[in-house]
């Protein structure tokens, strides 16, 4: 009898959005492993500067809602393609650039690559996969995510110390580029899907969606930016020592992730949140009372797996939204993913300068605030339970 995985394994998108996730997740985490320390070591940026470059790296994130316009020039297959060589050449080029200004303008030409794959790639796997599928297939999506970080950050810790700055750059950037060629020739067939509304969709009745998304991305900002730079900055780990923390770090969630689209399925995204941002409020408190460079790192890690729970926002929207606004919500969604999250690393950075623990005060304020607004979760107002009592 086959399962369901060996079912949704025979449709080409599965195929499609597994080889550019995977592509595209092993060319961030080098781009991600490598910055910090190339930042620190080789470009000399302080706090401030590395804050500067972080949140000019959110700016594609605000402007992913100009994927709607593109989308009416191209399919968004076409788009997702191509985002991926545009997101694998920046991250190629950045090793070449050590200063504030060729960081700021590589990290941006990447980062609207990354970003916007993030927005196709989710509006792709809700459109083609139905609310039972949807849960699973972005649970292995995220699996595959860990698994093409976890394959490139053990390269770079066999690398490490071997070649230069450039070369790593290079090499992490190449993979997403040549999955992205490969993927404008292997595009699905879209028969049979919802005809997707064009333009910029904004609805009162997905104010809970806009409001979870925003606060996810600020959030988010605390880990990628402070969390990091503590551990480099304050606790001084090397290269090696980010990379292999890393490799844990993407190691664990390789196997956690699937687990997470059965438990959607089980328990519903309401519960799992509650567990999520009760873990996130105790974690960021932590990370204001840590001396400790081992604590650092299990905290870091614990953070990371905190973020495979977040795949519960997007299929709640799923759940409760109109099929035809799939994909215009989800360009706004990584829009307003980011409306916060490009001032948070600015405000930040100032304010790291003043107490490295303000950063990990304002995480938790916004994980209280999350997993308020999470227990407004209700499945009665979905767009399906409103058509029938319309009936």
């Amino acid at each position: 009898m086959p399962s369901i995985f060996d079912e949704l394994r025979k449709r080409p998108i599965y195929t499609y959005l597994m080889v550019l996730t995977f592509a595209q997740a092993a060319a961030f985490l080098g781009w991600n492993a490598l910055y910090t320390n190339f930042a620190v070591e080789i470009a000399h940026l302080n706090g401030q500067q590395n804050g500067i470059v972080q949140s000019i790296r959110e700016l594609p994130g605000l402007l992913s809602v100009g994927a709607i316009a593109l989308l009416l020039i191209m399919s968004e297959n076409t788009l997702c393609s191509l985002a991926v060589v545009v997101c694998g050449l920046g991250v190629m080029i950045t090793g070449w650039f050590p200063t504030l200004w060729g960081q700021i303008i590589w990290t941006l030409t990447l980062s609207f690559g990354f970003h916007y794959f993030e927005a196709i790639n989710q509006s792709l796997t809700l459109q083609y996969f139905d609310k039972t599928e949807a849960p699973l297939v972005i649970s292995n999506l995220r699996a595959v995510t860990a698994k093409g970080s976890f394959c490139m950050g053990l390269l770079i810790v066999v690398l490490a110390g071997r070649f230069d700055y450039r070369i790593l750059f290079g090499l992490a950037g190449s993979v997403a580029l040549a999955a992205g060629i490969w993927s404008f020739f292997h595009h699905p067939d879209r028969t049979g899907l919802p005809v997707q509304r064009r333009g910029l969709i904004l609805k009162r009745r997905y104010w809970l969606f806009y409001v979870l998304t925003i606060l996810s991305g600020a959030r988010r900002q605390i880990f990628n930016v402070f969390a990091i730079f503590l551990l480099v900055q304050y606790f001084k780990f090397s290269l090696f020592q980010m990379s292999l923390l890393l490799l844990i770090n993407n190691l664990i969630n390789w196997f956690l992730n699937p687990f997470i689209g059965r438990a959607i399925n089980a328990v519903g995204e309401k519960k799992l949140l509650f567990y999520k941002y009760s873990a996130v409020i105790v974690m960021c408190l932590a990370y204001t009372v840590c001396n400790s460079a081992a604590l650092a790192a299990v905290l870091y890690v614990i953070d990371q797996i905190s973020f495979c729970f977040t795949v519960s926002v997007r299929t709640y929207f799923q759940k409760m939204a109109d099929p035809k606004d799939i994909a215009p919500s989800m360009a706004v969604g990584v829009t307003v993913n980011h409306i916060v999250a490009v001032v948070v690393p600015i405000i930040g950075g100032y304010l790291w300068m003043v107490d490295r623990r303000i950063p990990f005060y304002m995480g938790a304020i916004f994980a209280v605030a999350s997993l308020i607004m999470s227990r407004f979760i209700d499945y009665r107002k979905s767009y399906l339970a409103t058509m029938e009592a319309q009936a």
